[in-house]
């Protein structure tokens, strides 16, 4: 438990934790804002933080959103933070009510309930959070104050531009939008590195504040936009060339010239030396949406090894999964298990546990009932899936992940040390038979049982299929033959753009099949060195834009009319 964890809320005053939820990339919230939002019974949220924070919170915690549309505004001017509750349990109005901050989250508090009021950065830099937090000890209501990573910190960090160096220099904060004369006066003065919280379209103003103070028009400065997050993008440039680079670059005017930057500027910012400190942007998939066609459950640790590379995985299942037509083959089989029918089971996919797993549960059997029984699986994920479900397995492949891997590492029959010589191996309906051969040529004796049967899924979104055929994808992982050909028939054939990358050589001639181009395919046939091997294409693609002088882009801005889209994916 946190040494910060106060006792539980009162009666009739309740507890606020006032939380700081960091610049934008979810995983720089610290532990005790975790542990905070799982306890919430409300959480009064920024707009722009709101699915950040609300991935940790319990389900049912009633959820109060910032207000993002300025003209339902009931005090125009003011800049206070005007909250819209979105969660049927916190209103009794039909229409969302807006109400002031600081006394909704008082409200939210009466009655005993833990409120977590969540703000982008940390709570100390926001312009509000202490005018709430002195309403609340107003009110008596205690308070507590979780740290976040402030905007003004991560985002150069994540830029690749320290704001430090050996010799030791000044840090200066400045608020561009509140930031008076006197204090461009006192920046511009020293030579220290001077980091600018400010807008796009005021990049410029900002740099010519500070020319005019008398900083020179050599001084490097550089400007992230949307930082921590995989829409970030850095520029680099002096304070007199900034608004001829953003002109040149067609960056302005824009219609998004109103998005927050982080500006750094000074000679100690180490903004020459970017092209080598910058680890996030130059992650070898950064930014790239990348097309996962498997189910949530199945591409979870595949996910986040595409994000490890700065990818940002869209899952897309292309086959649903159902109960057999006959279960009686099903039934007769588990209850096999349980009366020493058999030697060994034989797990081939993770559906295939959770398929077992469900039987079990319907006869109120648990993994105590696999004692006296070897069990196999296919591959490392089929085994955590058994570990989960409390079994480890006795067998798993030491080399190829497949049927014919488990073959390789499995044991001929032998009456001596077998006392039983059979085997329960549930499958989908439409396995192959290599198992089953392999496996009676060993000696055993095989129940094959229709576990669960594999039917194509729904049509995704109608916005991801017009991102799969119009090019909005920068690639599409195929793992097998049947997601080429479902995600065709389910979505339609990816761009000519997208960059396919297929997990062997019998998935890669289906996909060449249905006219698409094979460019990366995994020199084994396993899902993660097929995440590995489309990342090492994607690093030696912007290798070649480095060493060519092209800027570096995604395969999707290669489309007529990409530029002007904008990712919304963080």
């Amino acid at each position: 438990m946190s040494p910060t964890t106060l006792p539980a809320a009162g009666p009739e005053h309740g507890h606020v934790t006032f939380l700081g939820a960091g610049p934008g990339d979810p995983g720089l919230l610290t532990l005790r804002a975790v542990e905070a939002l799982g306890n919430a019974d409300v959480l009064v949220a920024e707009h722009e933080v709101l699915d950040v924070v609300r991935v940790h919170a319990r389900s049912g915690v009633a959820v109060v959103d910032t207000d993002s549309d300025p003209s339902s505004d009931p005090h125009p001017g003011t800049g206070a933070p005007q909250l819209t509750v979105v969660d049927g349990s916190s209103t009794t109005a039909a229409t969302p009510a807006v109400r002031d901050a600081a006394h909704l989250v008082m409200e939210a508090a009466r009655g005993g309930r833990r409120v977590v009021r969540a703000v982008s950065g940390d709570p100390g830099l926001d312009a509000y959070a202490a005018e709430e937090m002195l309403a609340c000890a107003a009110a008596g209501v205690p308070f507590e104050v979780v740290p976040g990573v402030a905007a003004a910190v991560g985002v150069p960090a994540y830029a690749g531009v320290p704001l430090r160096d050996a010799q030791g220099a000044d840090v200066r904060f400045v608020d561009a939008r509140t930031a008076s004369d006197r204090c461009w006066t006192e920046v511009g003065a020293s030579d220290g590195t001077v980091v600018v919280s400010t807008t796009l379209d005021s990049v410029a103003a900002a740099a010519g504040e500070l020319v005019a103070a008398g900083r020179k028009p050599d001084t490097p400065l550089t400007v992230t936009v949307a930082g921590t997050t995989t829409r970030q993008r850095t520029w680099t440039a002096t304070l007199g060339t900034i608004a001829q680079l953003f002109k040149q670059t067609k960056v302005l005017p824009s219609p998004d010239g109103g998005r927050p930057v982080i500006a750094v500027v000074g000679e100690r910012s180490a903004a020459a030396q970017r092209e080598q400190l910058s680890w996030f942007e130059s992650k070898p998939l950064f930014g790239w949406r990348v097309l996962v066609p498997r189910t949530k459950e199945q591409a979870a640790s595949l996910s986040d090894q595409l994000r490890s590379y700065g990818a940002v995985p869209h899952e897309v299942p292309t086959i649903a999964v159902e109960p057999p037509r006959t279960p009686q083959q099903m039934e007769r089989a588990v209850k096999g298990l349980v009366t020493g029918r058999y030697e060994w089971i034989a797990f081939t996919s993770v559906n295939a546990v959770k398929a077992v797993r469900e039987k079990f549960e319907e006869y109120g059997l648990d993994a105590r009932a696999f004692a006296g029984i070897k069990v196999a699986a296919v591959g490392e994920q089929t085994a955590k899936a058994l570990v989960a479900f409390g079994v480890k397995p006795d067998l798993v492949p030491s080399g190829e992940q497949s049927a014919a891997g488990l073959l390789e590492d499995w044991p001929p029959y032998d009456p001596v040390f077998d006392p039983i010589d059979r085997v329960f191996l549930p499958r989908a309906d439409i396995a192959t038979e290599t198992l089953v051969a392999g496996l009676i040529e060993l000696g055993w004796e095989v129940d094959d049982v229709t576990a669960y049967r594999t039917v194509r899924a729904s049509p995704p979104p109608a916005d991801t299929r017009e991102a799969i055929k119009g090019g909005g994808f920068d690639a599409v992982l195929f793992t097998s033959s049947s997601t080429v050909r479902n995600l065709v028939g389910i979505a339609g054939k990816p761009h000519n753009v997208t960059v396919i990358a297929c997990i062997g050589p019998a998935t890669a001639k289906t996909a060449e099949e249905h006219g698409l181009r094979v460019d990366v395919m995994a020199p084994e046939p396993s899902v993660h060195k097929l995440a590995e091997a489309l990342a090492d294409f994607g690093l030696k693609r912007r290798a070649a834009a480095v060493e060519a002088g092209d800027p570096v882009t995604r395969p999707s801005e290669r489309r007529p009319g990409a530029r002007r889209r904008r990712s919304t994916t963080t």
